[in-house]
């Protein structure tokens, strides 16, 4: 028997101390034992975070990341900073990883076993029904998949949900991210907060994809493993185009049509995986996001109402899972507001949050769920309470 509470606090103030200043005023008498800062990634993040971790009590916990935009009740925002305090029953242990883009295994396995050290268990002996971990890595390292096997190596049962810290420009060769680790900023590495607690939780996934009956074939791949170069053992593109009905040049996910329509996933039991491809590229191969795998069986998917999905999950599926939902920690695919902007739904997307729980989160840099690097996908991880 257990709950976890949650109050969040924004702010668009310019200052870093005026920030945390708004920030505390709004939790109040609050004592969190954990908070996490998601900022707008052009901010000064040291002087952020130092402005915050002066006015914080010595012993609660911080944790963060910069975003692609910011999320609380009221919706998705772009250019502030949007605080989660969390205090309850539970315990947290948080480790940071380094030197991701060089050892990405590593990094996580130094990431764990710190947060395990902090609980005191070992790796092997965390309980999956009331040990759970949370990972934010640097996004733009695109690290994800050797990161997980680094964090799950000793212990395949624990069940991760997060995402990547990102920033407002998803070009890499422009674009960057940091973390926040309680009194330290960081980058190039992952940090993992490891949560024993006796309240309900459960780790959660949306995304307003429906499959539509057809797959794809990954026949030929590159030695860099994100290079689709043969699908059904043809040029990839040619042939993702020709199952589409559509021209190669409307592929790209800066095309409606295409990609951003008609993604793929991988099909694992009854849940369906966002492994989207990305563009086109000239020599009529696919650079997608996530590692490919030769003969590995796709589902192509059809693109649904984000904002209803969305709804639907915080209305009806949220409190199936979890009992009596309180508090939450999102992080949504960047894809995902790049999509509803691209169709004009925008305002539609960020009314849905309101029918949340407390929540506190961020458009991301890709996803990570039940030890899966996805896509396109809104990643939660939620606490409810008993009696």
């Amino acid at each position: 028997m257990g709950s976890v509470q949650m109050k969040t606090a924004r702010s668009k103030s310019p200052e870093p101390a005026q920030v945390a200043e708004e920030l505390l005023e709004q939790l109040g008498s609050f004592r969190p034992k954990l908070v996490t800062l998601f900022a707008e990634r052009k901010r000064d993040q040291r002087a952020l975070n130092r402005a915050l971790r002066e006015r914080l009590p010595a012993g609660t916990r911080l944790i963060g990341a910069t975003t692609n935009g910011e999320i609380d009740n009221d919706g998705m925002h772009q250019g502030s900073v949007v605080l989660g305090a969390l205090g309850g029953d539970f315990e947290v242990g948080i480790g940071l990883g380094r030197d991701l883009s060089r050892d990405a295994i590593r990094a996580g396995g130094q990431a764990v076993r710190r947060a395990c050290d902090e609980l005191g268990v070992r790796q092997a002996d965390l309980d999956p029904r009331r040990h759970l971990g949370l990972v934010i890595d640097d996004g733009f390292r695109n690290k994800k998949e050797e990161l997980l096997l680094g964090v799950l190596e000793k212990n395949q049962s624990l069940v991760l949900v997060g995402g990547g810290a990102s920033d407002a420009s998803l070009d890499p060769a422009q674009g960057s991210s940091e973390i926040h680790v309680d009194g330290e900023v960081a980058t190039d590495g992952a940090l993992v907060a490891l949560f024993h607690t006796t309240a309900p939780w459960g780790a959660l996934r949306s995304h307003a994809y429906t499959p539509t009956g057809k797959t794809l074939t990954i026949t030929k791949v590159d030695d860099s493993g994100y290079r689709a170069l043969e699908i059904d053992g043809q040029p990839a593109t040619k042939r993702y185009a020709e199952v589409l009905g559509i021209d190669p040049d409307k592929l790209g996910f800066q095309h409606p049509g295409g990609f951003i329509a008609h993604p793929t996933a991988l099909h694992v039991g009854h849940e369906y995986f966002m492994r989207s491809p990305y563009q086109p590229l000239p020599d009529g191969s696919i650079y997608f996001v996530n590692l490919l795998a030769e003969d590995t069986e796709l589902e192509l998917m059809q693109l649904g109402d984000t904002a209803e999905f969305t709804r639907q999950f915080f209305v009806e599926e949220l409190p199936r899972k979890v009992k009596n939902p309180s508090a939450l920690l999102l992080f949504q695919c960047g894809a995902r507001a790049f999509i509803a902007s691209s169709t004009n739904s925008v305002p539609a997307l960020s009314q849905t949050f309101t029918y949340a729980p407390t929540a506190a989160g961020l458009n991301c840099s890709f996803e990570i769920y039940c030890g899966f690097h996805i896509n396109t996908t809104l990643t939660v991880l939620a606490f409810g309470s008993t009696p």
